[in-house]
């Protein structure tokens, strides 16, 4: 009974650690990033990107949107052939489900254009290299009126604009803490552990 209860309390922990929470560009969040596309490149470049781990798109309701697309309309900023739902609710949380490259979009205005889009590669296993750097840096076009109305997002009913998004807390050096949900998940499944082996014995 002992060996049964440890091998599969060691299993679910090893499951739990292995999954990691990456909040899209760190504490710039899901926005128009000022120095445009190299922005959210530059941010994947340093992350690897595993199937069971999850992207925390953190932007206000009504300011922005998530959709997956496929390469071609990641390129044009086309919201055609979309993958999946459309993701319109703030903060959005995508689970990676299969490996290979993965396109993401704000579909609002010209947000796209401006370099609100991601691209990763997810990998099967950490022992996977991590991607090497895309030798073509997508390059944002300038914006061709400079008016307020290129990032004005259309109008759509939901909570108020003005509600922000839960910040990200940071670790004990300051760093995004981007595990602190399987570190949580880690600590209750050991804790259950102890408990069950009081009983046992």
């Amino acid at each position: 009974m002992f060996f049964s209860v440890t091998t599969i309390a060691v299993a679910l922990v090893q499951f739990t650690a292995a999954q990691t929470v990456h909040v899209v560009g760190d504490d710039m969040g899901w926005t128009i990033p000022q120095n445009g596309a190299t922005a959210y490149s530059n941010w994947a470049a340093s992350k690897r990107f595993l199937v069971g781990d999850i992207l925390v798109f953190n932007f206000t309701t009504n300011e922005h949107d998530v959709l997956r697309v496929p390469k071609a309309s990641f390129d044009e900023c086309s919201n055609h052939n979309p993958i999946g739902n459309m993701l319109t609710d703030g903060p959005a949380n995508v689970t990676l489900n299969s490996t290979g490259q993965q396109y993401y979009i704000c579909t609002l205005g010209r947000h796209c254009e401006l370099g609100q889009r991601l691209a990763i590669t997810v990998s099967a296993t950490s022992d996977s290299p991590l991607p090497a750097p895309s030798p073509n840096t997508p390059t944002t076009p300038s914006p061709t009126s400079g008016t307020p109305a290129d990032c004005t997002p259309a109008p759509t009913s939901g909570p108020t604009a003005g509600s922000m998004p839960p910040r990200s807390v940071p670790g004990p050096n300051g760093a995004p803490n981007s595990s602190s949900s399987s570190t949580v998940l880690a600590s209750l499944l050991v804790s259950m552990l102890a408990i069950v082996m009081g009983l046992i014995f």
